[in-house]
């Protein structure tokens, strides 16, 4: 049996799966606010509870909003910031007398599509978040890429590509940098771009609707949205060509992104033709915590 854990930044979620992929226990809870040592007793409780109701003991995963440092084995990135800094996946193998795999929660909701999910059977994964930030991960052959650095797919932090000259120098970010890719294409980013042309602030599941119930101005924020999300994802496609895109995050609801952005990306790809697909999440929400119970592959 595995357990996945999803340490977000409100809740924390956890499931134990069995081999075939089913859910046979699924626990939430809120994240404790403040301290780190507060979320460490809280994931290990939620294990320990899983584990009783099971009567087993079972591999666990957890997904991080952060990344482990390779060069001090230390949470960085992470935008629950109590955790920057910690030795997250050291403190939870002692607390449960076992190696506990740690992995990016983007990383995690792009291997869980890999294994059972949209992208099931293909070679090449590129998983993208959509939502109050901008992520990515990387999965080649049912393997998540790290990379040196432990920042493989963090495409949210490079520039929007070719940018017109009324996207540039961009808008602040919170990394110190302008311009970049989350600043555009995220939730908040999406809402500002409304405000940006309305002078009225809604949240981007708004503007959305009223895109689709005909709203000129929600419509050409939508259109801005969808050659800015062409423009990024091309510029992924030119480099890690993958065979499937899978879109994760509150924005991959808007189902018109599925077949308006491959329409768009073809101007950008350096290629004759695109044969990438872009598809919505079989799993939607729980792909992260799926993603990091399997962390522990099926044995052969």
């Amino acid at each position: 049996m595995r357990i996945g854990v999803d340490l977000g930044g409100t809740k924390i979620e956890a499931v134990a799966l069995g081999d075939a992929g089913e859910v046979v226990i699924r626990r939430r809870c809120a994240t404790p606010t403040g301290f780190y040592t507060e979320s460490l007793q809280a994931v290990v409780d939620m294990v320990r509870q899983l584990e009783d109701a099971l009567g087993e003991r079972a591999s666990v995963g957890v997904a991080t909003p952060g990344a482990l440092s390779r060069h001090d084995g230390r949470i960085k990135n992470a935008n629950s910031t109590q955790l920057n800094g910690e030795r997250l996946d050291v403190d939870l193998s002692e607390a449960l007398n076992r190696q506990v795999r740690i992995a990016n929660d983007a990383n995690c909701f792009a291997l869980s599509e890999s294994v059972d999910g949209a992208a099931q059977g293909a070679r090449v994964v590129f998983g993208v978040i959509l939502g109050t930030g901008v992520g990515g991960g990387i999965v080649i052959d049912g393997q998540v890429l790290t990379g040196c650095q432990a920042i493989a797919g963090e495409w949210g932090h490079n520039p929007l590509p070719w940018p017109s000259s009324g996207e540039l120098p961009g808008p602040s970010c919170y990394c110190g940098r302008r311009g970049c890719i989350e600043t555009f294409l995220s939730g908040p980013g999406l809402a500002n771009d409304y405000r940006a042309h309305s002078e009225t602030l809604l949240t981007a599941e708004i503007v959305a609707a009223r895109a689709e119930a005909g709203e000129a101005r929600a419509e050409a924020c939508l259109a801005r949205f969808e050659h800015r999300l062409a423009r990024g994802l091309a510029h992924v496609i030119n480099i890690l060509d993958p065979d499937v895109i899978v879109l994760g995050g509150g924005l991959s609801k808007i189902a018109r992104l599925y077949g308006n952005v491959p329409q768009l990306w073809g101007e950008f790809v350096f290629s004759d033709r695109v044969d990438t697909r872009l598809l919505p999440p079989t799993h939607g929400d729980s792909s992260g915590v799926r993603g990091a119970a399997w962390l522990w592959p099926r044995t052969p």
